[in-house]
């Protein structure tokens, strides 16, 4: 007489050893690098076409700097994972560069590449939390293994749409986030709002850029910052000049208990 209850616990046991298996050997093959980086950047309706040439123009170069570049090959591995992800109203995100490692000038050439030929999808609302609540996913078997996950959330503007950002914040960090940085685009009240409601993790901070042509700068200041480790020290300000332009850029370290 066939034991069907047997038959099914060892059905269940092999299929259960071969899934252990599986995310074993998937865990083996991800890639060690520093860390994982993930950038969230605002791409809703009150930015024009100027200011998100000026945005993606400034990820270009910030990568393509000696500051940044020299962060990353002083690592305890010398490369990071990087994935940076357009979004705008509550069902608005893309991936525009997906994840890949960024070692060297030639990554960073190939991540140039990449993302001047993903074009701009959206020109929406503002929803921040679910653009984080979409960005979770995302980590989940990107083929790398980072010491720390960091989320960066960049924009001009507080939510006006989507899931609520202070509780998608919270749920990411459950969810194993490591850091969720802000880089507002304008003025100190949408600096307090990313900080109440973005701003998450252990040595999680915010970097105030005055305007998109002061970007590139804060970006470039805050890669550096998430690629070495190195909290954002305090007081917090510097003038930027350049082209005859004089833009205030400041930015804070505040940690989390």
């Amino acid at each position: 007489m066939i034991n069907f209850s047997h038959i099914k616990k060892t059905a269940l046991s092999f299929f259960a050893m071969s899934a252990l298996c599986l995310a074993m050997t998937t865990q083996a093959q991800a890639t060690a690098v520093d860390v994982e980086l993930q950038l969230l950047v605002d791409i809703s309706g009150s930015v024009d076409s100027t200011e998100f040439a000026l945005q993606r123009t400034g990820y270009i170069n910030a990568f393509k700097s000696a500051a940044v570049q020299t962060a990353i090959s002083n690592g305890t591995i010398g490369s990071i994972a990087v994935q940076l992800i357009y979004w705008s109203g509550s069902g608005q995100q893309s991936v525009a560069v997906d994840w890949m490692e960024m070692n060297s000038l030639a990554s960073a050439n190939t991540f140039e590449t990449t993302l001047l030929a993903a074009g701009r999808p959206y020109s929406g609302l503002t929803a921040p939390g679910s653009a984080i609540n979409f960005g979770v996913g995302e980590f989940s078997g990107n083929g790398f293994d980072g010491a720390l996950q960091v989320m960066d959330v960049s924009g001009d503007g507080t939510q006006n749409n989507g899931a609520s950002t202070s509780a998608a914040r919270n749920a990411a960090l459950l969810a194993g986030i490591d850091q969720i940085n802000g880089l507002p685009i304008g003025g100190s009240s949408l600096e307090t709002w990313y900080q109440n409601n973005v701003q998450g993790g252990t040595d999680s901070f915010v970097i105030l850029a005055g305007s998109f042509a002061d970007f590139q700068a804060a970006i470039e200041q805050k890669l550096v910052s998430e690629i070495s480790g190195n909290p954002v020290p305090e007081p917090s300000t510097m003038i930027l000049l350049g082209s005859g332009l004089i833009g205030l850029v400041g930015y804070r370290m505040k940690k989390q208990a």
